[in-house]
């Protein structure tokens, strides 16, 4: 499998979402990851994102939802925060204090300009090689491992299909990696 992998293992996966908050502390490193992780956004739509997507500053709280035009498919993506997503995003927002007009994720030297996807996928990269085994692991795969998970804990393929906008369900079991997981499990659940 030379493909951008989803992260199966659960272990891996909590000490890669960890890393930048506890071995190498870095909020906005950390909040990326987890935002990709709970929002299962294309990281070109997450780097686009500024502060008042997310937060309301009139009424100084968090949204529960927000709405992007997605840059690939130009279609509108309702997306909902959870409480992971909002508790990275609170306590980044609390070491941060931005404006309203902020990118989330923007350059140390400038917080009007996002990071350039080249320097998210050295962030994802260095996590992931600290912390997982699959080398296969990019930006990609927040996105991947979002669907994932969803899977593995019945999300119907239907809505699934729904949220990555394809056309059917064989190409979101191939886009998770679930074909060969599921033949794995036959191999290994059969023993005669």
């Amino acid at each position: 499998m030379g493909t951008t992998q989803p992260i199966r293992s659960k272990s891996e996966l909590s000490a890669f979402r960890m890393y930048y908050r506890d071995i190498k502390p870095n909020m906005r490193n950390y909040c990326l990851i987890v935002m990709g992780l709970n929002t299962a956004l294309r990281i070109s739509d997450l780097l686009e994102l500024k502060w008042t997507d997310v937060y309301n500053f009139e009424h100084k709280e968090f949204r529960t939802h927000f709405l992007i035009n997605e840059q690939k498919t130009g279609k509108n993506n309702y997306v909902t925060l959870n409480s992971n997503a909002t508790s990275a995003l609170f306590s980044y927002f609390k070491e941060r204090n931005p404006q309203n007009d902020e990118y989330i994720f923007s350059k140390r030297t400038c917080r009007n300009k996002p990071l350039n996807r080249s320097q998210a996928y050295r962030i994802v990269k260095a996590a992931a090689g600290k912390t997982i085994q699959d080398e296969h692991i990019s930006c990609h795969s927040l996105r991947k491992t979002f669907g994932y998970y969803a899977w593995k804990n019945g999300t119907p393929p239907a809505l699934l299909m729904d949220v990555y906008n394809h056309s059917s369900y064989d190409v979101t079991q191939h886009y998770l990696g679930i074909e060969q997981d599921e033949r794995d499990e036959i191999y290994l659940n059969l023993e005669l």
